[in-house]
């Protein structure tokens, strides 16, 4: 006669009750089996999220050149560096396209980084904090004192990026950096619910193919998971200069899918703001 004692096992979160035989190696080899099964399928629920690029944006609000001055030269001497070490091997630094006929009441500088995953972008900091060359690098920056801030500001969005287009991807394109454009696209959504279904038709719509068949060049395409404006969904898309940018444009407007997609009666009405930034890249920007 073999004695039994009840216990309990926390797999997945929940709570699984079993006996253990002292005389039953079946029961022990059942057992481990239900068990291993439950972290392979937590492991490949891991790795499943590990397949679309997590992607940080920060953006610095400056007043003065001197300040930018000071941020380009932190970006160029140790921040890049830095990343690059970390085994960060493209980092897009962007700045906005003056419009003579409305001068911009503050200076922007734009930074694109790429994560293989949201975990990495936990892990930044720290590893930063680990790197001596960067300390010693952006030693200026870094130890700025209160009267001399190198900002204004500094904006953070963070996105998730496309099941359709789950890495980014670098232009290609021919022009010198200063000659190119590069226009970064929100579209802000009534809710978090409308803003899905936008996203739907990049994804199931396909609008995400458009782009590639078109030859947009899109850098990234995300959803915006924390921001000062959400709901919203942001993309990249690059061109060799202005008038590359409006035929490419024109072309889409014109093209039968594009016109059968906006059409559908599914995805109507779905963006309450297309906020559209024209851009240029640093000579020491990656992207």
């Amino acid at each position: 006669m073999s004695t039994q004692k009840a216990k309990v096992l926390l797999i997945g979160g929940q709570q699984k009750r079993y006996f253990e035989a002292s005389n039953s190696p079946n029961r022990l080899y059942k057992m481990f089996k239900s068990v291993f099964a439950s972290l392979m399928l937590l492991l490949i629920g891991f790795t499943a999220n590990a397949k679309q690029d997590f992607y940080q944006i920060k953006v610095y609000h400056l007043k003065t050149e001197d300040q930018e001055r000071k941020i380009d030269e932190f970006l160029k001497q140790a921040y890049l560096p830095s990343l690059h070490r970390i085994g960060i091997a493209h980092v897009g630094v962007f700045k906005p396209i003056p419009n003579p006929e409305k001068p911009a009441d503050e200076k922007l500088i734009y930074v694109f980084i790429p994560f293989k995953s949201q975990n990495d972008f936990l892990k930044l900091e720290q590893k930063l904090a680990a790197d001596k060359a960067y300390l010693a690098d952006g030693k200026a920056y870094l130890d700025a004192v209160y009267t001399e801030p190198p900002y204004d500001r500094i904006e953070t969005i963070l996105l998730t990026a496309f099941e359709k287009n789950p890495r980014y991807n670098l232009p290609q394109l021919k022009s010198p950096m200063k000659e190119r454009v590069y226009e970064l696209r929100s579209y802000e959504g009534h809710t978090e619910k409308i803003s899905k279904n936008k996203i739907k038709m990049f994804n199931d719509g396909d609008e995400v193919g458009l782009f590639k068949r078109l030859n947009f060049n899109a850098v990234f395409y995300g959803e915006v998971v924390a921001g000062s404006r959400m709901p919203n969904l942001m993309y990249l898309t690059t061109f060799e200069n202005r008038p590359d940018r409006d035929a490419h444009w024109k072309s889409f407007s014109a093209d039968e899918y594009w016109k059968k997609l906006s059409a559908m009666p599914e995805y109507q009405k779905n963006v309450s703001k297309n906020d559209q930034r024209l851009l240029y890249p640093t000579d020491y920007s990656d992207i």
